[in-house]
């Protein structure tokens, strides 16, 4: 894809007559990077992922001993054996960007630009990231300066539902409803977990509201509507729904944040495990393994537990305030920085310049090597001094007794 840009003479010609003010990518793909450096143009985050992983790893201090790394599935508390996996997991991290993933990137910089163009480098450089997690949800951890956090920045207060859904909704009385919807690349499960899905739902007093685009379940109760489609902010900020069956995505993570809505998890892929594990450790969540589902009870058992149990509601409702208790909104707040960089040509004074430095700089090898060479040429200078007057010392007393 950067290739193909980047040869594409009148496109790259008509973006400089534009003269453009800034560069806003997702650095999850390298190719908005390298066109921001060609262009010459500030280069503006909407991140949580880079090429590499997960976005903090490139520019903030990240001791291994307390941030867990994505795929890990362990939280900042971890016992010595967890901190090992979680180092292994980090070392795994390493290889496979430094071996698979970043040679194809580099060979771009040096087929386009001047000798000695880092990608890497050209990565850490953006003058902004625009982080789309907030520590209400993430573990804590260091920051920089240029880290602007924008969590639940698509999260809106819910509008009035469709007149038919609006209707089964309510039908539901205080009973309340459960949403599920797996997100967008998950529309359909093997008939066998559908079927255990469908079986549990209709065991429960509530409605429920199912995005299923698949066959329909022959076990499906006349509780649940199937739908393709669903308003998901707008369900999960009705005032009649209980709870929230999820998969655990970034952006449906934080709409149940910002409703205080409890979430059953059945993560699938890549962070949405880890997600979930962030609000099951903030109490707000019960997770399940998808291979499970089929086997035994414990899907309705999860749903029962999170439904009858205030405590999972209280802790989603404690953590919405959090997250709603901010001087501005999380888009406002992105709208700003953005015009900052803007009308300031960028905003180097927030950016780090470790980036630039080599990793035994960075981690201040070169200078304990020093100090250790001044210490060790000390006492080898004490330990000469001492041998010298010893010496001398017994010279004086052999002269005096001859």
């Amino acid at each position: 894809m950067a290739t193909a840009v980047l040869e594409d003479k009148d496109l790259m010609k008509t973006l400089k007559e534009n003269q453009y003010d800034l560069v806003l990518t997702d650095p999850a793909w390298g190719t908005g990077i390298l066109v921001a450096h060609y262009l010459q143009l500030p280069l503006v985050y909407n991140v949580r992922w880079i090429t590499s992983g997960e976005g903090h790893l490139a520019i903030a201090p990240s001791p291994m001993s307390y941030i867990p790394m994505t795929g890990s599935g362990l939280s900042h508390k971890m016992l010595f054996t967890e901190r090992v996996k979680n180092m292994l997991f980090y070392l795994l991290w390493e290889v496979q960007y430094r071996l698979v993933i970043r040679p194809h990137y580099q060979a771009v910089c040096d087929e386009f630009f001047q000798p000695g163009v880092d990608f890497y480098e050209l990565l850490q450089g953006a003058d902004l990231w625009l982080m789309r997690v907030d520590f209400v949800f993430e573990f804590p951890r260091p920051t920089m300066p240029n880290v602007i956090y924008m969590a639940g920045f698509q999260c809106k207060p819910a509008k009035p539902l469709p007149q038919e859904l609006e209707e089964f909704v309510q039908s539901s009385g205080e009973h309340g409803v459960i949403i599920m919807s797996l997100g967008t690349f998950v529309s359909e499960f093997p008939n066998d977990i559908a079927g255990v899905i469908a079986a549990a739902f209709a065991q429960l007093p509530q409605k429920v509201i199912w995005r299923h685009k698949g066959e329909r379940p022959a076990t499906l109760g006349n509780n649940t509507l199937l739908v393709e489609w669903m308003p998901q902010n707008d369900l999960l900020g009705h005032p009649r729904t209980r709870l929230f069956v999820a998969h655990g995505g970034t952006n449906g993570v934080q709409e149940a944040i910002y409703h205080g809505i409890p979430v059953v998890g059945l993560p699938l892929f890549f962070d949405q495990y880890d997600n979930l594990l962030r609000l099951k450790e903030r109490g707000g969540a019960k997770l399940l393994s998808m291979a499970t589902v089929d086997k035994n009870s414990n899907f309705l058992e999860a749903l029962q537990e999170v439904l009858d149990e205030p405590s999972y509601r209280m802790k989603m409702q404690s953590l919405s305030r959090l997250h709603r208790d901010v001087p501005m909104e999380p888009l406002d707040t992105a709208l700003f920085w953005i015009e900052f960089v803007m009308s300031h040509k960028g905003a180097a004074h927030l950016r780090t310049e470790s980036y630039r430095m080599p990793w035994y700089s960075y981690h201040s090898v070169d200078v304990v090597l020093i100090l250790l060479a001044v210490v060790v040429v000390l006492l080898l200078l004490l330990v000469a001094i001492v041998r010298y007057l010893s010496i001398r010392s017994c010279l004086k007393r052999k002269i005096k007794s001859e």
